[in-house]
């Protein structure tokens, strides 16, 4: 089910009223309301995959169970080990056996072998990405005597799938999203208020900023043969904001709705595009991820406690993996390459952070960059587009009237976004009429984006860019 869908647009208030109706003395009976409207809200892409989310909610229940028993290292190591097999192995499977199928025949190919085989008809599950990981996550503090396992099977599947957050995250750690299952919530409206404007403005995001962009970007980078390097240049920093709106508003849209029931989730973004280096974007960019890889991953690869060569190969592993954790694709791979290497030279040429503004500008250019082999479809139209940049600049090119007027409504709305976004950095909640002390002002802001929203908005059931990862 999609946030932007009328199925949604009734499905929320529906379990809304359902949840608060249920007197918060019965919360077991909310965490059943909830369980299965996560289920329902995951079946309706595709219900077979309810089982894959089942299976992997249960084994990570019960090796949370065995490891909370034992005290023995051999054995709590081998539950970790079947954890991390399971979670990864299905992860593994359905994303990545045709990218390693096809990478192995290019290597046979290499030598001068033919390796004949077919690949397999997989479809990848929404969301597995993201769920995989916050259940591993679950299981290795639990390992590590960070969290004490859950009992409770259905708040622990609840954790798993709870729908604001299941199919693109933020990817919550146990510690700080279980408990709230147990906790019993008073209604509040300020729970509505609150999550009501997350919502608002993740729409705004979404259907204004990331749709409205998507139509030019898409327009040139599904045709790269057909435009010179200006064209490339102006759809490649449209689709950095096309991505951000995109991802950035769905995080709001889920933050505002489990807002709604009483719950927390973390800040996912935080104004990324305003950062003044590639260390800074990378704590302001897809918060929940950048966090998971460096606790699971870069610090127990030594993180920062080896010697120097060490520390900066660990970061840029880590980066490597992170590209590869997007999708099974070598422009992905070259994507979290040039990240990781972008941090190994800020360190090695002791750049510090600096409020100069030149400096956002070039780490916005930087980014850029690397958006150009996250968006292409193959490292070969990758790298047409880089050499026809360089080589090519030409001009903007425009094939119809409607590719001009959506690139323009989207400047205009980027330019809008700029603006609010640069006065919360330096201003803070100073002259906010979203938050301004008189509701009338409230209501006629949010009126304003509402209106903006049904005016400019695309309403076409677009795809979220990161359902699918």
């Amino acid at each position: 089910m999609l946030f932007n869908s009328i199925e949604f647009a009734l499905f929320l208030p529906t379990v809304l009223l359902l949840y608060w109706v249920i007197p918060s003395r019965s919360n077991n009976f909310r965490n059943v309301l909830l369980l299965g409207a996560s289920y329902l809200f995951y079946g309706w892409w595709d219900w077979r995959f309810l089982g894959l989310i089942a299976f992997s909610s249960f084994v990570d229940f019960i090796i949370g169970q065995r490891l909370s028993l034992t005290s023995n290292t051999r054995s709590r190591k081998l539950f970790l080990t079947i954890s991390v097999v399971v979670n990864l192995g299905l992860l593994g499977f359905f994303k990545y056996f045709n990218f390693f199928l096809e990478s192995l025949k290019d290597a046979f190919t290499l030598f001068g072998k033919e390796l004949n085989s077919e690949h397999l008809a997989i479809v990848l599950p929404v969301g597995i990405s993201f769920y995989t990981f916050q259940t591993l996550s679950y299981t290795i503090d639990v390992y590590k005597r960070k969290i004490v396992a859950e009992n409770d099977i259905i708040k622990f599947f609840t954790f798993v799938s709870f729908f604001p957050q299941l199919v693109a995250g933020p990817i919550e750690r146990a510690s700080h999203l279980l408990p709230q299952f147990q906790a019993g919530k008073t209604f509040s409206y300020q729970f509505i208020s609150e999550g009501f404007k997350q919502i608002v403005w993740g729409f705004f995001l979404k259907l204004v900023i990331a749709d409205r962009a998507a139509i030019y970007v898409d327009s040139v980078y599904n045709n790269v043969y057909q435009h010179e390097g200006l064209t490339f240049i102006f759809a490649t920093v449209l689709f950095a904001f096309q991505i951000y709106g995109d991802f950035a508003g769905y995080s709001l849209i889920a933050i505002g709705t489990a807002k709604m029931f009483g719950f927390d989730l973390m800040t996912n973004f935080s104004r990324p595009y305003l950062s003044f280096s590639v260390k800074e974007f990378w704590t302001r960019w897809h918060i929940s991820l950048s966090t998971w890889f460096r606790d699971y991953l870069y610090i127990p690869l030594g993180g920062n406690r080896v010697p120097r060569p060490r520390m900066l190969l660990n970061l840029f592993v880590t980066f490597v993996i992170s590209g590869l954790w997007h999708g099974a694709n070598w422009t992905f791979v070259i994507w979290g390459a040039l990240n990781g290497a972008y941090l190994v030279l800020e360190i090695l040429l002791g750049i510090k952070a600096s409020r100069n503004p030149f400096r956002i500008l070039l780490t916005f250019g930087l980014i850029n960059f690397s958006w150009i082999f996250f968006r292409a479809a193959n490292l070969q139209e990758a790298g047409h587009i880089v050499s026809t940049i360089f080589t090519h600049p030409g001009s903007l090119f425009f094939s119809s009237e409607s590719d001009v007027t959506a690139p323009i409504y989207a400047i205009l709305s980027i330019g809008l976004l700029l603006l609010i976004e640069l006065k919360r950095e330096f201003l803070g909640n100073r002259f906010s009429i979203t938050n301004h002390r008189n509701q009338w002002v409230r209501m006629a802001a949010f009126a304003c984006i509402i209106f903006l929203i049904l005016y400019l908005g695309v309403f076409d059931k677009g795809q979220f860019i990161y359902f699918q990862f």
